[in-house]
């Protein structure tokens, strides 16, 4: 007779325990698959977002350079051996033009002058005895009472006796020239910009005293590259600022028609206006250009990712997703900056908080104010 055994409780419950554990897993595993596909994704961040808006803006190429004096004039003296006994002007001063700078010993070519009006003076009564001799000669010629010869002698004498009287004449022209110049003047109107004068020193001819800025006019001489000259045309305005914060306007005056071998870059000569007290020669200013106005698209600054060198906006698709995109940005007015490649018109980007976003996040769109 056979003879069945049945495992003993302890056993089944042993077999049962890992079997509840596996059906456990399965269930819970189960459940989360059900939630993953019946719970929506979170936005990352609620956002509002701005179309870019076309805009009338005027285009500008920027430079720096140099502010120089249109014109230096340099005074000097324009005759020598004299001493300087007066000095008028210093650097700094404004000066007309014929207003006297200096003055040079004038004893010695006082008397030189009047030395030649005394012999002027002479001269001339030699001449008038000449010429009535001369003329006596030509009255009696006919008749026979003096010889050819001297006829002659008498006319040639009157003729050298003129001649004396113009060289007298032309030399105290000379002379008077001389005096005048004893008395430095100013050339033009300006200010004194640089002065070697030195009261004593006795002078030679074309010796440098002063130099004078003409007109009080200064000039930004402005470099740029080849590529920027060929829009740069006469009459063009001008802003530019100086390092003290002083904003100064001008006009582009001319164009080099040369570049610098070395830097191939040209000079953009432009004539500044009201610079009393707010440029000098000799200082160094950045500025702008107005080429004129185009139009552009432009977006709030806030709207623009700078990142490793690139600029972006986040494109918002359909399913409120964003989507990185790369654009080539402009100039800057105000609080918003010029798209120039990489975004069409009517295309709607994230306005704020770019710095938060990554491509492909899903973001909420807050509603519109007054709606």
């Amino acid at each position: 007779m056979t003879t069945y055994r049945f495992p003993r409780p302890r056993a089944l419950l042993l077999l049962a325990v890992p079997v509840l554990l596996i059906l456990s897993a399965l269930s819970s595993r189960s459940g989360a698959d059900d939630k993953s596909t019946t719970t929506p994704a979170k936005a990352a961040l609620t956002v509002s977002t701005v179309v870019p808006e076309p805009a009338n803006w005027a285009q500008f190429v920027s430079a720096s350079g140099s502010i120089t004096a249109w014109q230096e004039a340099i005074v000097g003296s324009e005759i020598g051996g004299l001493r300087l006994t007066e000095v008028a002007v210093n650097v700094g001063d404004r000066v007309r033009k014929g207003q006297e700078l200096a003055r040079l010993q004038s004893e010695t070519v006082n008397a030189e002058r009047d030395q030649t009006r005394a012999s002027l003076v002479e001269s001339e009564a030699s001449f008038a005895e000449a010429r009535a001799n001369a003329d006596r000669a030509r009255q009696i010629e006919a008749s026979g009472a003096l010889s050819a010869q001297q006829i002659a002698q008498y006319l040639t004498a009157e003729q050298t006796a003129k001649a004396r009287v113009e060289v007298l004449k032309a030399k105290l022209k000379a002379d008077d020239l001389r005096v005048a110049q004893t008395r430095i003047l100013a050339p033009d109107d300006g200010t004194i910009s640089a002065r070697s004068a030195t009261l004593g020193a006795v002078l030679q001819q074309g010796q440098e005293l002063f130099r004078l800025i003409r007109r009080d006019r200064l000039e930004w001489r402005a470099e740029l590259p080849a590529a920027d000259l060929d829009r740069i045309r006469p009459g063009m305005p001008v802003s530019l600022t100086t390092a003290g914060k002083r904003v100064v306007s001008g006009r582009v005056r001319i164009v080099a028609p040369t570049l610098d071998a070395q830097t191939r870059n040209g000079i953009v000569y432009v004539d500044l206006e009201n610079t009393r007290g707010a440029a000098s020669a000799g200082m160094f200013a950045s500025g702008e250009i107005e080429l004129g106005k185009s139009k552009v698209l432009t977006l709030p600054q806030s709207a623009v990712l700078l990142r490793d060198g690139y600029s972006y906006v986040f494109r918002l698709g359909n399913d409120n997703r964003v989507t990185q995109s790369k654009v080539a940005t402009g100039q800057r007015s105000g609080d918003r900056v010029a798209i120039t490649a990489g975004l069409e018109p009517g295309t709607a980007v994230v306005s704020s908080g770019v710095g938060f976003l990554a491509d492909g996040d899903l973001v909420r769109v807050a509603a519109a104010q007054g709606k």
